[in-house]
């Protein structure tokens, strides 16, 4: 789990009444969500407003529209090891629309990203059918990306990346109480797959460190699969309990597994929701990656980015919703209060502090402790229905 999947962790959180028509195709609800984020570890600071507007035309259409800001400051392990501090924003803008025919809906969706260093364009496609009485439900997905990478640091600089993303997914309610989901997802990735700043490491006996840095070189294609399976089950006091498992395999010899629970538990006479989450992460790292290497240029394809070697996260959650009473909301509408916090313990197997070499400790290259260390990352938000 890089931090870039950290601080995207967006989700607007709510009980659902697990019922025969949960899934019944209806149009998303009008509301409005302004958040503030935060991630701060490994060196790292990412924060920044959200707001999202969901507004509905009819009884068939379905806009929205979304920004979002990442602040980020300070610095990597890796840019402790080879670069300065850094001070950087991006800047996130997307707008989707829901079209609502019967038992399918139909979705649209575009998204802008900007950094000095880094543009991107997203287009996505989606479609759900429902079966059965409402029982289940089909989901169709693709999107296109189009990016452009450059260097702050070489104005000369300049590639692309294009990334194709294929989804399918079946919801079944299984009985009053029991929701499963089953979903394949198909990635396509071609072009300038790396960090441009990024380095690797190779033995040099004859430096005063034992070893010497050049910059990473990475295959240009990319494909990857991913299967999850999710279940929900509602509890007779009207908590629920969730699970997802999730495998991930790549071209480039990356897997993964993935396992969370989370626990919901609603008070109703508080108008209060509470949630404790658990998630468990290991992965098999990328077959061009290695914290040493035995010389310059020693393989075709060379990567010493920590996330993509063999590490292990964990991470533990609490959230709590509360609507506020009457004489508190804005607009005489329902309003809520949402924080939610989360704290990650990343432990790599594979990657080297090579922050000891300070002139004081005697670690041969390679013989460096491994790195590991924690995050937290906390969403606060108010979110209002029109």
């Amino acid at each position: 789990m890089a931090v870039t999947d950290v601080k995207r962790l967006l989700s607007l959180l709510a009980v659902s009444l697990l019922t025969t028509n949960a899934f019944a195709a209806v149009l998303p609800e009008e509301r409005a969500d302004t958040m503030y984020h935060a991630y701060s570890g490994g060196g790292v600071t990412i924060d920044g407003p959200s707001v999202l507007v969901r507004k509905n035309i009819g009884n068939s259409v379905s806009l929205s529209a979304n920004y979002y800001v990442d602040m980020i400051s300070g610095a990597s392990i890796d840019v402790q090891a080879t670069a300065s501090p850094y001070e950087e924003q991006r800047d996130e803008f997307s707008l989707g629309a829901d079209y609502l025919v019967e038992k399918t809906t139909m979705s649209l969706n575009y998204t802008n990203s900007s950094e000095s260093d880094y543009q991107a364009e997203t287009v996505g496609f989606g479609i759900s059918q429902d079966f059965f009485g409402d029982l289940s439900t089909l989901s169709m997905r693709a999107s296109y990306g189009s990016d452009t990478v450059m260097r702050n640091d070489d104005g000369d600089f300049s590639d692309f990346a294009e990334h194709r993303r294929y989804s399918l997914g079946w919801s079944q309610i299984l009985t009053t109480k029991l929701i499963a989901e089953l979903s394949v997802e198909t990635v396509s990735d071609e072009g300038f797959l790396n960090n441009p700043y990024r380095s690797v490491r190779y033995l040099n006996p004859g430096t005063e460190l034992g070893f010497s840095y050049q910059s990473e070189l990475y295959p240009r294609t990319r494909n990857s699969d991913a299967v999850a399976l999710r279940a929900k089950y509602m509890l007779p006091y009207r908590a629920a309990i969730k699970s997802e498992y999730r495998r991930y395999a790549d071209s480039w010899g990356i897997s993964s597994n993935n396992l969370e629970l989370r626990y919901t538990h609603p008070l109703e006479e508080k108008s209060l929701i509470l949630e404790g989450k658990l998630r468990f992460y290991k992965q098999a790292g990328a077959d061009f990656y290695s914290d040493l290497f035995p010389y310059a240029d020693a393989t075709n394809f060379r990567a010493r980015d920590k996330e993509l070697s063999d590490f292990t996260t964990t991470a533990i959650g609490f959230g709590a919703t509360y609507q506020l009473p009457e004489r508190w909301a804005l607009f005489n509408r329902r309003n809520t209060v949402n924080l939610y916090w989360d704290y990650i313990f990343f432990d790599y197997d594979n990657f080297h502090d090579v922050r000891v070499h300070d002139g004081s400790t005697d670690y041969l290259p390679g013989e460096e402790p491994t790195y590991s260390f924690n995050a937290h990352v906390v969403r606060l938000f108010w979110s209002m229905w029109f």
